[in-house]
């Protein structure tokens, strides 16, 4: 038993023990209420149907002419406090983006929107992810696809299976 605790100690992942099993559930079940990940929503948005949220775009224009979602609404992080009210439905849902995986700007927007009070999710991932799972995005030149990359979409299915 002894050489067991020496070894977890030693580990750089057990250093620090694991969660109980019901903090876990807390902390991950709380995680889902605040984040959503880029093929949840391009499922939903590709569903018949209202998907019941709308999607922001919080980058500058130029970003949004680079590359956004289709059907996305385009709301500056800077500019949601001003403009919001007139874009967004206080009663729906509103999932917000920005570049990727080493940008806050969703983080920020969400916390703007929420501050509102808006319901809110941000999309993991960001429009780095969009493109690079393979679903159609708009530039100001019309719709573009990417081959899906296979390091973060499945290749020859539609569902990671997750």
């Amino acid at each position: 038993m002894t050489s067991q605790l020496t070894a977890s100690a030693a580990n750089p992942v057990l250093r620090v023990p694991p969660a109980t099993p019901a903090a876990a559930a807390a902390y991950f079940g709380a995680s889902l209420a605040f984040h959503a990940d880029v093929s949840d929503v391009a499922a939903a948005l590709a569903a018949d149907g209202d998907p019941g949220f709308v999607v922001l775009d919080s980058r500058s224009t130029a970003s949004w002419d680079q590359g956004h979602v289709p059907g996305a609404i385009h709301l500056p992080t800077a500019l949601i406090a001003e403009q919001a009210r007139d874009l967004l439905d206080p009663a729906v849902p509103v999932v917000t983006y920005c570049w990727g995986p080493g940008c806050n700007g969703a983080t920020r927007a969400a916390l703007a929107l929420a501050e509102l009070g808006y319901q809110v999710k941000e999309m993991l991932g960001g429009f780095e992810y969009w493109a690079r799972e393979g679903f159609e995005f708009e530039t100001w030149e019309g719709r573009e696809r990417r081959t899906a990359d296979a390091l973060t979409a499945p290749v020859d299915s539609d569902d990671c299976g997750c």
